[in-house]
C-alpha cells in the first residue's frame, strides 16, 4: 500500500513540521447573512493542495462552488444556492430553487419529473436535497479534513429514511470522498432512488473540452440526445434556447463490484476532473448536456436506477429499488482533480 504524502512528507509527519494542521488546510464554518441563502450554513474546506470546496449544511451537506488550481470547476445556476425555506418540488418550482453546485443530491424516494404512484404525488427530483443536516464532525486532524453529518427525510404515514454523510479530502489532496450510508428507518419496504447530479461548468467546461467515459452501452434519452448519438462527448460554444440532452451510460460490466468513472479534461486550461463512482451501488451514469447561454453545463450523475421519468415510471419498468426495514445500503463518489501532465493525488 502507498504512504500519501504531503510536500514529500508522509501524513502522519505533518505534526512534525506544523505547529497546527490549519498551516497547511483548514476548515471554516459561516452563516449566510445576505442573499438568497441568508441564515443557511456553509463550511469552507480548503485542503492546501489547490482544492477549495464549498459544503452546505442546510442542502444535505451538498457540495456548492468548487475550485482547483484556483479555476471554478462547478456550474452555478442564476437562482445561487438559497435556504431551504425557499424549496418547492412541484413542477418548474423546482427550478426556481436549483442552485447547481458541484454535487446535488436528488432523492431519496425518487428522482426525475414530478409523478404519482401508489396514490401520493412526487416533485421533481424529491425532497431530500433541501434536508438539514445534523452535523457530527468538522475537524481537521491526522492529515485529513472530515466532515460528518445525518440527514433524515421522514414524514408522518411515510418513508423514514436517515443518510449518514462522510466526505473527506487528505491534507494537500485535490480528491474529495464522499460516503452515505442510507438505512430505512421504517418498519415497511422503502423505494430508494437516488442520483448524484454533478454540475460542471465554465471554464472548465469549453468547446475545447474532451468527454471520456467507458460504457458497455449508451441510451439517448430524449429525442435531441438520440439524433446526437455519434457526439454525445462533444461540446460548443453556448447556443441560445438550445434544448438539453440527456443520455445513459451502462458502466463496463467487468467493474461490477469496483470503481467506475468519467473524466472531464481542459486541455487549454491543463486541468481535468474525475467523477469515480462505486459500481456495486449506482449502476448507471445519466449526462446532462445543457449548452446554452446562461445554462451551460455539464452533469455527470451517477445513479442506482436505470428509469429517469420519475418513481412511478420506475416501479412500472420493475426498476425501483428497494430498502427493507433496517436495511442500510452505501454509495461511494469521488470527485479527484488534476493538473495535466502531473500525477494525481
Amino acid at each position: 500500500m502507498t504512504t500519501a504524502h504531503t510536500y514529500g512528507v508522509p501524513a502522519e509527519q505533518i505534526r512534525r513540521f506544523t505547529g497546527r494542521a490549519e498551516q497547511l488546510a483548514r476548515i471554516d464554518s459561516f452563516v449566510e447573512s445576505n442573499g438568497p441563502g441568508a441564515g443557511s450554513r456553509r463550511i469552507a474546506l480548503d485542503t492546501g493542495g489547490g482544492l477549495s470546496v464549498d459544503l452546505h449544511p442546510d442542502r444535505a451537506l451538498d457540495v456548492g462552488r468548487v475550485s482547483f488550481a484556483g479555476v471554478p470547476v462547478a456550474w452555478l445556476s442564476p437562482t445561487g444556492i438559497g435556504s431551504p425555506a425557499a424549496y418547492d418540488g412541484q413542477g418548474e418550482n423546482f427550478l426556481r430553487t436549483f442552485g447547481g453546485g458541484l454535487l446535488a443530491t436528488c432523492g431519496m424516494d425518487t428522482f426525475g419529473p414530478p409523478s404519482t404512484d401508489q396514490g401520493r404525488d412526487f416533485g421533481t427530483h424529491g425532497r431530500f436535497g433541501a434536508t438539514p443536516a445534523t452535523l457530527e464532525t468538522v475537524r481537521v486532524r491526522g492529515g485529513k479534513l472530515t466532515v460528518i453529518g445525518t440527514m433524515r427525510q421522514a414524514t408522518v404515514f411515510g418513508e423514514n429514511i436517515e443518510v449518514r454523510r462522510k466526505i473527506t479530502a487528505r491534507v494537500g489532496g485535490c480528491t474529495l470522498r464522499i460516503t452515505d450510508q442510507v438505512t430505512n428507518l421504517g418498519d415497511t419496504d422503502q423505494p430508494h432512488m437516488v442520483l448524484y447530479h454533478a454540475n460542471f461548468g465554465w471554464p472548465l467546461l469549453s468547446p475545447e473540452s474532451t468527454l471520456d467515459i467507458a460504457a458497455d452501452e449508451r441510451i439517448g434519452i430524449d429525442e435531441h440526445a438520440r439524433a446526437e448519438m455519434d457526439i454525445w462527448n462533444q461540446f460548443h460554444a453556448p447556443v441560445a434556447d438550445i434544448p438539453e440532452r440527456v443520455y445513459r451510460h451502462v458502466p463496463p460490466a467487468a467493474e461490477a463490484s469496483g470503481w467506475s468513472r468519467a473524466r472531464l479534461t481542459n486541455p487549454n486550461i491543463g486541468i481535468s476532473a474525475e467523477i469515480r463512482f462505486d459500481r456495486a451501488t449506482l449502476g448507471n451514469l445519466y449526462q446532462w448536456k445543457m449548452l446554452g447561454e446562461g445554462t451551460y453545463v455539464l452533469g455527470l450523475e451517477p445513479s442506482n436506477c436505470a428509469t429517469i421519468a420519475g418513481r412511478a415510471a420506475a416501479r412500472e419498468a420493475g426498476t425501483l429499488p428497494i430498502l427493507q426495514p433496517g436495511e442500510t445500503v452505501r454509495h461511494r463518489i469521488e470527485f479527484a482533480f488534476a493538473r495535466e501532465g502531473s500525477a494525481e493525488v
